[in-house]
């Protein structure tokens, strides 16, 4: 940058900030050019590779894995770029190992050129200068919303934003019954998802928003202190086994006498009330987490025949891989700091514990015990800068290099191949070209004037 000459009289309060640091500190950060290739932390383009390697064959016997990456000097120089009508960019190169029982073939492999941001943060592109401008975009957590139906009554609603994957909804119709909605598209109940998170039996779900308690021996209690309280689980009849009362009842004196009247001892009851959860098992008819991998498959794809397996897998792709699902280090953060909660920033997808604590606070805003949130304020909307947009390209030029690689795996002899020979590098490039090229995001640079370059 060229030095600054105030000739003022009145001296300056602060020191003039650095307009676009946003952009050339990203851009760091996201090559971090200069730093040793075994102290690299996890962000960027180091972050990306982790992600998507090591690649494996489809029958487990070879695996591609990545060891570093390298950034080379730029061809051409800023003011030739200009004049030639050049890309002022870098050559980007991968070291990757080809791996099996018997031998280990390891190869640098160039990818690209990947262009450059100069000192004013703008990148030269075909001898053009040209701006990746910043996104704002709704925060990674989760937000509590509030809407009111036709009939004037106002139904709640929380919504977990991801940083990549599906976007899930939890929200209350008209019968304060809970369901959840995957992409905005067919709805499930509550309880049906979360069995799929590890709450198979209705007792445990009830445990975890309710408390469970045992009473051992009914006779010994006064029955004014059981009154108020709800069956946590069905009362049968010892030798008929006749349901007597059905889980999810409201005890009352007479409901005790009739239990104690077919001798009866033992019952499990709630230590407190969640009517909305007492009314969403009412309503679930799945039993096990079996049922609600059936359940979720025929509303998602209903022209499938659903299997097990089939059910599950797609269960698992959606909510528990980390290549398909990731809330961020931003979505965790915020989750933690509005549910209270403590789990580490590296925990990245969505668990039980998150699930039942954010349908708790849901439940609690909405009989009056906190407040909804504000979609339109800016607390709730974070910036996009030039590294994560770069990143997102590179996640969609690896995806197509890992499909790529994997059916060459499958179709050719691995004991003579290369990891060259795997790895198509114009997957890679021609996304990147195309970001730079046609995104709307990539803007030619107004240079009217100073004020309007910023």
């Amino acid at each position: 940058m060229q030095k600054r000459y105030n000739f003022g009289k009145i001296p300056e309060v602060c020191e003039m900030p650095h307009l676009v640091e946003i952009q050339t500190k990203s851009f760091e950060d996201f090559l971090q050019w200069g730093v040793p290739k075994t102290r690299r932390k996890n962000i960027g383009l180091q972050e990306v590779f982790t992600e998507v390697f090591p690649i494996e064959s489809y029958d487990g016997s070879h695996k591609l894995e990545y060891v570093s990456y390298s950034i080379g000097k730029p061809k051409y120089s800023l003011e030739e770029c200009h004049k030639k009508g050049m890309t002022y960019a870098a050559p980007l190169k991968i070291k990757v190992r080809l791996k099996n029982q018997k031998e280990t073939k390891e190869q640098e492999i160039y990818l690209g050129d990947l262009p450059l941001m100069t000192e004013y943060g703008t990148f030269v592109v075909n001898g053009d200068e040209r701006v990746i401008v910043s996104q704002l975009h709704r925060s990674p957590g989760v937000s509590f919303e509030k809407e009111p139906h036709p009939n004037g009554k106002i139904l709640y609603s929380a919504r977990i934003i991801p940083h990549r994957g599906v976007w899930l909804e939890f929200e209350f119709d008209i019968n304060d019954t809970l369901y959840a909605y995957i992409d905005r598209k067919k709805k499930i109940l509550a309880t049906t998802l979360l069995r799929v998170f590890g709450y198979a039996g209705d007792e445990s779900i009830i445990k975890a928003f309710c408390g469970t308690e045992r009473i051992d021996s009914i006779n010994r209690y006064n029955p004014k202190n059981l009154v108020g309280h709800t069956l946590a689980q069905d009362v049968a009849h010892p030798e008929t086994k006749e349901v007597i009362a059905e889980q999810g009842a409201p005890l009352t004196r007479e409901l005790i006498a009739k239990i104690s009247g077919e001798g009866i001892k033992s019952i499990m009851i709630t230590r407190s009330q969640s009517p909305e959860i007492m009314a969403t098992l009412k309503k679930d008819h799945t039993q096990s987490v079996e049922d609600a991998y059936i359940d979720i498959y025929r509303k998602l794809r209903p022209g499938d025949p659903p299997t097990i397996d089939s059910a599950k897998n797609m269960a698992e792709r959606m909510f528990f891989d980390p290549r398909r699902y990731d809330l961020g280090a931003v979505g965790r953060f915020v989750l933690n700091r509005k549910l209270g909660m403590k789990i580490p920033v590296d925990e990245r997808v969505l668990n039980a514990e998150t699930l039942v604590a954010i349908i708790k606070r849901l439940v609690a805003i909405k009989n009056g015990d906190g407040d909804t949130d504000d979609i339109d304020h800016l607390g709730n909307r974070r910036v996009r800068t030039v590294s994560e947009l770069l990143q997102g390209q590179f996640r969609i030029g690896l995806a197509r290099l890992e499909r790529s690689a994997k059916e060459r795996m499958g179709l050719y002899d691995l004991e003579s191949m290369m990891p060259h020979n795997l790895v198509n590098s114009k997957l890679i490039s021609s996304v990147i070209r195309d970001f730079f090229g046609r995104s709307q995001l990539s803007q030619f640079m107004d240079q009217t004037n100073p004020l309007a370059e910023m």
